[in-house]
């Protein structure tokens, strides 16, 4: 795939790239895939596919409550526990506002590992990373924030969350719609969202604008970017996820050249 090496041309001093499909077939690679990055909130569908896999497992349901009062493991994992982006204090009624909490990712974290008597990062390296054999990626902090990872270890993911083995296919799909629709919120970096359509733990292209995909990308598109300058989106109408890492934190830059290099990589897989 020559869209690719696009990512040279990317304002940033390293970056790495990968485009992969359901099968586990590289379509396309650049840069050192192997070098480490921190994820930022990539992190959170980390953790959020975590919690899949302690639901399926048992350890907690999705109305299991957590956080706040009123709120549940749903809640948290939808931003609709109503607690404040990077503060442990309610700002709203759990499901009546889309509110982006980091906050919220780890009082999730906390009633798994509260749950499962577990801490949550041994605990995700027994569920996730083992398996997927991701043996790069480590939860160095917060689990809404903390991870690092490479573009190796995120394929591997990427091939999961297109054909799950670790969660039942009606679970990921479960996690890929919107849930409590209809709520407006802001999307960090692009502004406010009417709606903000969100599933528990992805980011929902739907028809948002401006957006950090595509313009091309379809509505299904799902995924995640981090303020470290990193993305994971998975397309199902193009059969193929992709995975972009550098070290240069998000900012204009990547608003406008993250979109174009999705285009470059969507009109690739369509020829």
């Amino acid at each position: 795939m020559d869209s690719v090496r696009l990512i040279d041309e990317w304002p940033v001093d390293n970056a790495a790239t990968a485009v992969v499909n359901a099968a586990g077939e590289l379509l396309g690679s650049h840069g050192d895939t192997a070098r480490p990055f921190a994820l930022a909130s990539v992190t959170k569908p980390l953790t959020a596919y975590t919690a899949l896999i302690a639901i399926e497992e048992g350890v907690v349901e999705l109305d299991t409550p957590a956080g706040p009062e009123g709120s549940t493991i749903r809640h948290l994992l939808s931003h609709t526990s109503g607690l404040a982006f990077d503060a442990h204090k309610p700002m709203a009624e759990p499901g009546t506002r889309r509110l982006y909490s980091n906050a919220g990712f780890e009082q999730l974290a906390d009633a798994i590992a509260e749950h499962s008597s577990i801490p949550f990062a041994e605990y995700q390296t027994e569920a996730l990373f083992g398996p997927l054999a991701m043996s790069a990626t480590r939860l160095n902090g917060s689990p809404a924030s903390g991870a690092v990872s490479t573009v190796t270890d995120l394929v591997a993911f990427a091939v999961e969350l297109q054909s799950p083995k670790l969660v039942a296919a009606a679970t990921l799909t479960a996690a890929t719609s919107v849930v409590f629709p209809g709520l407006n919120g802001v999307l960090p970096g692009f502004g406010h969202q009417k709606p903000n359509d969100w599933g528990l733990g992805f980011e929902l292209r739907d028809h948002k604008s401006p957006h950090w995909t595509g313009a091309n990308s379809s509505p299904d598109t799902f995924g995640h970017f981090g303020q470290s300058g990193t993305f994971l989106w998975v397309d199902p109408a193009a059969r193929a996820a992709c995975v972009a890492l550098t070290d240069r934190a998000f900012g204009p830059w990547a608003a406008e050249v993250w979109p174009r290099y999705t285009d470059a990589v969507l009109a690739d897989l369509a020829r």
